[in-house]
Parts: C-alpha cells; sequence; structure tokens
C-alpha cells in the first residue's frame, strides 16, 4: 500500500510525549554533550594545554565511536529500541561527567571518545520508536521534529557557555547529568513499541536495499567531511578572528537556534521530496561555511552564517532519515544508522584533515575546501540523476 503524507495532521497526546521526550534525548546527547565539544574546546585547550592537532584527533576519535554506537543501534533497534536509549543516556551522561573530572588531556580526550557512542546510540532507537508509535501520516513531521533536537540542545550548551565559561567543568557535569535524567524519562515515555499489522522482518536487509543507498551514502560523506570544520574550530575561528568572547558564544547559541528551526520549517519541508530537500539544506550549509572562512571578523555575517549553518544542517539529517524512508520505510532506522555512520565517519575524517590543515594553512582555506566539499555533496544528487534520465532517453 503507498504511503500517505499529511505533515498537518496533529499528534495524539501519545505521540506528543514520546516526540518531545525523543526531542529532549537528541538535544542531550547531540547538543549538549557530542557537539558541545567545538564550543568549550578553547577554553579546554588553554586549561590542559595541547594544540589543535590533539583536538582535532579527539573529534575524529569521538566521531568514529559514533559509527560504533550507530552500528549498534542498526542491528539492534528493531529489537530493544528502549534499552538503547538506556546505553545512549549512559555513555553520554557518564562520559560528559568524566570530562568534567579530567586531570589532563589524555583522560579529556577518552572521556570524549566514550561520551560520543551516546548520540549513535540514540538516532536509530528514536527512529524507531517513532516509527513503531507515531500515527503514520504525522509520522514524517515528527521524525523532524525529533532529528531537530540538536538545535535546542546547542542553545543550551551555548547558554550554559555564557553562565558558566570560563569554568568549562561545571558546563560538562550539568551536560551530563541532564542527559543522565532525560535519558531515563524517554525510557518511562516509550513504554512498548506498538508495531501492529507488519509481518516480521530479517534485521539485515538485502542487496537491493543496499544498492539502493549509494547516493545517499556518499553524498552523507561528503556532507560529513564538509561540516567538521564548523563543528570542531567554528568557535576557533571566531575568537581568532578577535570576536570578543561572548559574541563568540552567541554565535553558538544562534547556530543551535537555527538547528532548532528546522522543526517549524519541518511544516513545509516534511512534503518535499527528499532529494530535492537534501539538495536546498546542504547548499545552505555551503554558503555558511563559505562565509565563516571569509567572513568571520564581520561578527553580523558570522552569526548569520552560524544561524543558516544550524539550520542547513539539522535540516540536511532530517532529508537524510526521510531519503531512507522513501527507500524502505520498514527499514528506517537501520537506514538512519546506516547514513549516520557514514556522515560521522566523513566527520571523522574531516575533522582529522581539518587539524591537520588549519595550523599550517590559517583558517581561511580550511573553510573554504570545506565549503567546496559540501558543495559537491549537495550537487551529486542532482548530476545523477540527469545522467539517469539522459542513459533512459530513446536513442534515434
Amino acid at each position: 500500500m503507498p504511503r500517505v503524507k499529511n505533515s498537518s495532521s496533529a499528534f495524539s497526546l501519545r505521540d506528543h510525549l514520546l516526540v518531545v521526550g525523543g526531542l529532549g534525548l537528541v538535544a542531550a546527547t547531540y547538543g549538549l554533550v557530542r557537539l558541545a565539544f567545538g564550543l568549550f574546546l578553547p577554553d579546554v585547550q588553554r586549561d590542559l594545554g595541547f594544540g589543535a592537532d590533539v583536538g582535532g584527533a579527539v573529534s575524529s576519535g569521538a566521531s568514529v565511536t559514533y559509527c560504533f554506537g550507530a552500528v549498534v543501534g542498526f542491528l539492534l533497534a528493531g529489537r530493544a529500541a528502549r534499552w538503547l536509549v538506556v546505553g545512549a543516556a549512559l555513555t553520554a551522561g557518564i562520559g560528559a561527567i568524566a570530562m568534567a573530572a579530567s586531570p589532563s588531556a589524555i583522560v579529556f580526550g577518552a572521556s570524549v571518545v566514550v561520551a560520543s557512542i551516546g548520540a549513535g546510540l540514540a538516532s536509530p532507537a528514536m527512529v524507531q520508536l517513532v516509527t513503531g508509535r507515531v500515527d503514520e501520516a504525522a509520522r514524517d513531521r515528527a521524525q523532524a521534529v525529533v532529528n531537530s533536537g540538536t538545535g535546542p540542545g546547542l542553545v543550551a550548551a551555548g547558554l550554559l557557555a555564557l553562565v558558566l565559561l570560563p569554568d568549562w567543568r561545571a558546563a560538562w557535569a550539568v551536560a551530563g547529568v541532564v542527559t543522565l535524567v532525560v535519558g531515563g524519562v524517554v525510557f518511562l515515555a516509550a513504554g512498548r513499541t506498538v508495531d501492529v499489522g507488519r509481518p516480521a522482518r530479517p534485521v539485515l536487509p538485502g542487496r537491493s536495499w543496499f544498492g539502493a543507498q549509494v547516493v545517499p551514502v556518499v553524498v552523507a560523506l561528503l556532507f560529513g567531511a564538509g561540516s567538521a570544520a564548523v563543528w570542531t574550530y567554528g568557535r576557533s575561528a571566531l575568537v581568532g578572528a578577535g570576536v570578543p568572547s561572548v559574541l563568540t558564544v552567541v554565535a553558538w547559541i544562534l547556530l543551535g537556534a537555527g538547528g532548532a528551526s528546522a522543526a517549524v520549517t519541518a511544516r513545509w519541508t516534511s512534503g518535499m521530496p527528499a532529494a530535492r530537500l537534501w539538495l536546498l539544506t546542504t547548499t545552505a550549509a555551503a554558503v555558511a561555511v563559505l562565509a565563516l572562512g571569509l567572513l568571520p571578523h564581520v561578527v553580523a555575517a558570522a552569526l548569520v552564517a552560524c544561524a543558516l549553518f544550524g539550520w542547513g544542517y539539522t535540516a540536511a539529517t532530517g532529508a537524510l532519515i526521510a531519503w531512507t524512508t522513501e527507500i524502505d520505510e520498514e527499514y528506517a532506522a537501520a537506514g538512519t544508522a546506516v547514513l549516520f555512520v557514514v556522515l560521522v565517519a566523513g566527520q571523522a575524517l574531516g575533522a582529522a584533515a581539518a587539524g591537520a590543515l588549519v595550523g599550517p594553512a590559517g583558517t581561511a582555506p580550511t573553510f573554504i575546501a570545506a565549503a567546496a566539499v559540501v558543495a559537491v555533496a549537495a550537487g551529486t544528487p542532482l548530476l545523477v540523476a540527469r545522467r539517469s534520465l539522459r542513459s533512459a532517453a530513446p536513442t534515434r
């Protein structure tokens, strides 16, 4: 039976509880813990005494362990989504608390790496819970709202920074406690997943399913690599350009606010074909990365670029969820895990490359190169579609 989309349908009370809880879990594991690394990095570097290359290596290692978490989610989401929520809260929450207590760069780096597992577990778990619990007519919008939790998490991290910096230890401690609490709330709110009327399917999809994922996999890898410069060195770029410290934190809050706005724009974007939404959102992200590279000293431009990047990045990850759902809704959680693994694997490569480049070449060339990679990610599906049309056209 073809899938009917009606993004304007209202959520039931049960749907609201799950969606709000899922948004909170994503906000905590992604925005407060995993992606806040770049926000607090300048202060941590100053106190623990390590350079940009080490920061890039830690970010890269965290991306690798995120991928591990997402692979576990890929394998277990269909059978144990609620317990993946527990694992996400424990790894991210305890990891953040360990970061707060770290006496050295080695301990801090190891804690960052552990904490990043939580976000990898959270995404496939929440996709599975939403797929099994939310009514079909409201499901696309619900997925987009839950996925937009990164934005509120980043805003919360920025507000913590405004209140607590330079005491980054207190900020990480608060983030850890909040993550543990929200994980418990989601576990209780999820209840038993309802998935009536669907036949049992194998844990692993067939070969044709993997073949259909090739284009989204390639562009997710490229987008991850290009976006890593902002997540790892976005605030550092503003600090290096002489922007006042308070304004650099405001920029991060705007980045989060842009991500949060993806939940609002989902009312309109959830009805778009996934490939078209991908082109729109990643193009916006590419423009934002370029602006941050060229105009970090122009405060107004930098602030707008951060907000635009936050929206583009978050909405683009939502487009990946929609894309794999269009391919096969029954394996939406598995597809999300695969694409997010590839996305963050790209971030691992991009963080390492940016860390190696930013020292000798500077911020501007690093961000220009990153923007070019994001632009290629944006345009690749369009080029593939045009080539497919040409090959399918009748010959005379």
